[in-house]
């Protein structure tokens, strides 16, 4: 069977498992996700109602709003640079840098100095960006990888980004820690499998290292190989990162690899290529990979705090001054942003900068991670 006669993704998976044996839950991760047939990114717009998810910025046009103001103020952090890259990966259908863009731009030169990079791998998704920006379609640009922006100061923008960059997980047993990966049952069903290979005891955090039988730790090179390029790049040329998801301060054990079809969970195994496959983040992981190549760390911060302290409300009560019609939806949006029961707590922001900026806002100097 040649590759374009697969019906499905999960075919595919199912020849190669064959072939090749187990795949980590890495390979899987990145065959549902990119596959250039089959994945999930690739051949969908997967936010919003008629969607799996929605994020932040399709909630409210506050978020955008408010970090578009962080944005402005960072350039004048920065010296106002008379060229810079505004850097957004993954950005969904252009809404975030829609908001950012538009409240930025009221800082006079910002729109002159923004060179606007959008990473993004999605033929499907290019489209709703390149609809939503038009207005700004002389600014922009796409690119497939972080590793061919310009040499220049960058200011990004990540939401909801690294969540979805591939992860391991690493499975202790009686005998020590494996790889935990996905094979296939006699029934030709895709199950969890353990593969072969030496013990992986060196790669699991010291203090987790003795935890009980069948504990499940992830790890993830990929997102701590995207912070290290960023560290370096802002170590290079100056700068700042805003880097918002959902996660935990330090690694935990526990398995957080998920599914998400029609805004519900799902079996991850189930149907590969058309449901959203995530992972908490950990960001001291990221922390320690970004400071080591050179970058400033700050946070990170729950994202109601963050939002709080740039001024989520005080805005929220300027469009329900101007919107009576809508102040109960207003404030159903802005709670479900802040709010320590909805994304508020479980939403983190962190900032990776170079190393000659101050504090960004809202971090105080006692949050840097550097002194820690």
């Amino acid at each position: 069977m040649t590759e374009n006669q697969f019906e499905t993704l999960k075919d595919k998976i199912r020849q190669r498992i064959s072939g090749e044996g187990s795949l980590s839950v890495e390979a899987y991760m990145e065959l549902c996700l990119t596959d250039p047939d089959f994945g999930y990114y690739v051949t969908r717009d997967p936010l919003g109602k008629p969607g799996d998810f929605i994020t932040a910025p399709e909630i409210s046009q506050m978020f955008g709003e408010v970090i578009g103001a962080w944005c402005a103020h960072m350039w004048v952090e920065l010296g106002q640079p008379s060229e810079f890259a505004l850097v957004e990966p993954g950005p969904g259908r252009g809404t975030l840098m829609n908001d950012v863009l538009r409240t930025a731009n009221l800082l006079p030169g910002f729109q002159e100095a923004a060179r606007v990079f959008l990473i993004e791998a999605s033929p499907v998704l290019q489209v709703q960006q390149k609809s939503r920006l038009e207005a700004f379609a002389d600014h922009i640009e796409w690119r497939d990888e972080f590793s061919t922006l310009p040499a220049m100061p960058m200011i990004m923008i990540a939401n909801e980004f690294v969540d979805a960059l591939p992860i391991r997980q690493l499975q202790r047993s009686a005998t020590g820690w494996a790889e935990r990966g996905v094979g296939i049952d006699d029934d030709g069903k895709l199950t969890w499998a353990t593969l072969d290979g030496p013990d992986l005891e060196p790669l699991v955090p010291p203090s987790l290292r003795k935890l009980g039988e069948n504990t499940i730790i992830e790890i993830s090179p990929q997102r701590n190989g995207v912070a290290a390029m960023i560290g370096q790049h802002l170590n290079q040329h100056a700068g700042a990162a805003l880097i918002i998801d959902y996660g935990y301060d330090s690694v935990m054990p526990g398995n957080s690899f998920q599914a998400v079809k029609s805004h519900e969970f799902a079996d991850p195994l189930e149907d590969p290529g058309n449901a959203d496959l995530t992972a908490h983040v950990d960001f001291s992981s990221m922390a320690k990979a970004a400071s080591a190549a050179g970058g400033k760390v700050w946070g990170p911060l729950p994202q109601g705090t963050f939002l709080q302290e740039l001024g989520i409300t005080p805005r929220a009560d300027q469009i329900m001054a101007a919107n009576p019609d809508r102040k109960e939806r207003i404030g159903r949006d802005l709670a479900r942003l802040t709010a320590s029961d909805q994304m508020g707590m479980l939403f983190k922001a962190m900032v990776i900068a170079s190393p000659n900026l101050p504090s960004p806002a809202p971090f105080p100097p006692a949050e840097n991670r550097d002194s820690e």
